[in-house]
């Protein structure tokens, strides 16, 4: 099928405080949407970015297509656009597109975590993210970032302030790709050494052949094969100190202190936020770190209470 793609891009536009790891996976996930809708029939990508207004609601009127607008709160921002001419969104559907686990993808296209995590990052750095989308006729993604005016701003410096950062070794588990590559690249840039891996089995084997490689393990609980829980208790019982922080899209407080129970230190809800993983995994360190200070220094107790 031919598909054409055209980009307007402004080269005028300002700057925003952003991750540029996590602008590049909006961009990806977006754009691949936008190919998978219209790879069966062929059609149109078009691609923009701008500078503009706060959008108001009415304007919503001048476009062909249904909207699902949020609030924007800054004066002007940058506008990223991915749009498409192919098959469109059901109107039943819109509204559950940025659920985590949604997906209207076939099987092996998708888990329905793209568009979650692109919602997430939109709202972290204190933007917004609109649909407009009919049947047939195509979709647009609308990506608003508050523009960089003035750094001396008090919820500018908000959004750019230091995380903690480190340098310690994780082992990185996701059966994901796509979420393994970005959370990499999220630990990277704060200073962490990263190994990955895409199952449980692998991840337990390289944790067997040396565990004294690793200072944390990070991983995703839904796991086919084993789970993130099981990793963990496999893990813990090799090293019983090891630090473990799992990352889930669905969980409760009964889900929590069992695997509390088992010695996991942390939880992170999926998507995951740079603010969020910088300050889990600093927190789980630093306990871990003074609990074996403390046990080595000949005392009896730890520090940690319960992660």
């Amino acid at each position: 099928m031919n598909i054409e793609i055209a980009s307007h891009i402004n080269a005028d536009c300002g700057m925003v405080s952003a991750d540029p790891t996590q602008i590049h996976q909006i961009a990806m996930n977006l754009i691949t949407n936008a190919f998978h809708a219209v790879e069966q029939t062929g059609g149109m990508i078009n691609i923009e970015l701008k500078e503009t207004a706060t959008v108001s609601f009415g304007e919503k009127e001048d476009l062909p297509f249904h909207a699902t607008p949020g609030e924007l709160l800054a004066d002007r921002y940058v506008c990223f656009t991915v749009s498409d001419t192919g098959t469109g969104i059901d109107q039943t559907m819109i509204d559950k597109i940025f659920d985590p686990y949604f997906t209207t993808k076939e099987l092996g296209k998708g888990t329905g975590l793209g568009l979650s995590v692109v919602h997430g990052i939109v709202k972290e750095h204190g933007g917004d993210i609109r649909v407009y989308s009919e049947m047939g006729k195509g979709t647009t993604f609308n990506v608003y970032l508050p523009l960089l005016e003035d750094a001396k701003d008090s919820k500018t410096a908000a959004m750019i302030r230091k995380y903690p950062t480190g340098h310690e070794r994780i082992l990185l588990v996701d059966d994901e790709e796509p979420i393994l590559r970005m959370e990499q690249k999220m630990l990277e840039r704060l200073g962490y050494q990263v190994t990955t891996r895409m199952s449980s089995p692998d991840a337990l084997a390289a944790f067997k052949a040396n565990p004294g490689n690793f200072d944390l393990v990070i991983s995703d609980k839904g796991m086919p094969n084993m789970t993130g829980e099981q990793l963990a208790r496999e893990l813990i019982s090799i090293k019983p100190r090891i630090p473990v922080i799992i990352c889930t899209g669905f969980s409760d407080e009964n889900d929590q202190k069992r695997a509390m129970d088992l010695g996991v230190k942390g939880f992170l809800k999926k998507p995951v936020a740079t603010g969020d993983l910088a300050e889990m995994v600093r927190k789980v360190l630093d306990e871990s770190e003074g609990y074996i200070q403390v046990n080595e220094s000949g005392q009896s107790h730890g520090i940690i209470h319960g992660g």
